[in-house]
């Protein structure tokens, strides 16, 4: 079961059969994570295949983890399988 751990805290958690694994990203399905831990950003990217990614802080206690999440909320039609799918990076640890 995947799961996404920051400052010892598991911020999602899925079954192995939920998540999608796209360029090496593990992407959580929204319900499998815990949003308390999110913190909307007001940063966006453009991947030319998946559309435009929105950003979330990873928040835990006082800690603030910047931009450490994103999702794309509406892809293009080649990434469908991962709209609204959150993914992390900058030091949150995956674990099978």
């Amino acid at each position: 079961m995947p799961k996404a751990i920051w400052q010892g805290i598991v911020i999602a958690h899925a079954a192995a059969g939920e998540v999608q694994v796209v360029e090496g990203n593990v992407y959580f399905p929204p319900l499998s994570v815990n949003p308390i831990f999110l913190r909307a950003s007001d940063h966006h990217t453009v991947c030319g295949w998946k559309g435009t990614a929105s950003y979330y802080h990873v928040v835990v206690g006082d800690k603030i983890n910047e931009n450490a999440a994103w999702t794309y909320l509406a892809t293009k039609e080649e990434a469908k399988n991962i709209a609204g799918y959150i993914a992390f990076w900058q030091g949150v640890k995956i674990e099978s």
